[in-house]
């Protein structure tokens, strides 16, 4: 929004795509750089970080999957993958790994568009749902800032990307409430968006693992058939 124009980095050895990219994400007046290959990608990060990548997965020398794991051992970075695999074992490694989001080739730019502003709005944070003045939100050891978009337990920072940061704060928000998978997808970018519940359930796996290595172990719930709530939050293991 306003002054600051956002920069995103497409990342595809197909010079093709690229510019097919790169003039979509121009017209909806995002700055772009381009990279050929995982090297260059990384080159590229380190010498201006940029608001989102658009990686593709299968690239030669260094693939998308290994430069999304130097990047996310360096931040959170939000990254959007491009696979032109339609396996889902990929899509799933991809979201467990730290991405924001995935699309399939042959994919249409529009929507590769509208996926990079949805990721964006959340990453920006200022959106509709900015919570109260100081809001922060604690329940039993955790707490969420989502002015800064940080999240910690008992006195730990855990680091999250913008969307696991935004289910958490779903789940949250409202503690008592259990959210299907659908309402989950809804509060991540708004309804009609073809993402799978297997994406939602990935990035929850995810979460699990992040708040389990610091002990929390009971940070969300899941209930069969329905979908998923916040734990008690306390540090105690619970089954399942």
């Amino acid at each position: 929004m306003g002054d600051m124009q956002r920069t995103i980095l497409v990342v595809d050895d197909d010079p093709h795509i690229r510019q097919l990219l790169v003039f979509a994400l121009a017209k909806a007046g995002l700055e772009t750089r381009e990279a050929a290959d995982g090297e260059a990608a990384l080159a590229a990060v380190a010498e201006r970080t940029p608001d989102l990548v658009v990686l593709d997965i299968n690239m030669p020398r260094l693939d998308g999957l290994e430069v999304c794991r130097r990047l996310r051992a360096q931040g959170d970075l939000p990254i959007l993958f491009l696979s032109s695999r339609d396996d889902e074992i990929d899509r799933v490694l991809g979201i467990e790994l730290g991405a924001d989001d995935y699309v399939v080739k042959p994919f249409s730019p529009r929507e590769v568009t509208a996926r990079v502003q949805a990721i964006l709005r959340r990453a920006g944070g200022k959106g509709a749902e900015a919570a109260p003045a100081d809001g922060r939100i604690v329940r039993g050891r955790l707490s969420l800032d989502p002015e800064a978009w940080s999240a910690a337990w008992a006195d730990g920072q855990v680091s999250l990307t913008v969307t696991e940061f935004t289910i958490l704060k779903t789940l949250a928000a409202t503690p008592t409430k259990v959210f299907s998978r659908d309402a989950i997808i809804d509060r991540l970018r708004g309804p009609g968006f073809a993402v799978t519940d297997r994406t939602i359930d990935s990035h929850v796996r995810n979460l699990r693992a992040k708040f389990a290595g610091v002990g929390g172990h009971d940070v969300i719930e899941t209930r069969a058939g329905i979908g998923y709530r916040l734990g008690a939050c306390q540090g105690v293991g619970v089954g399942g």
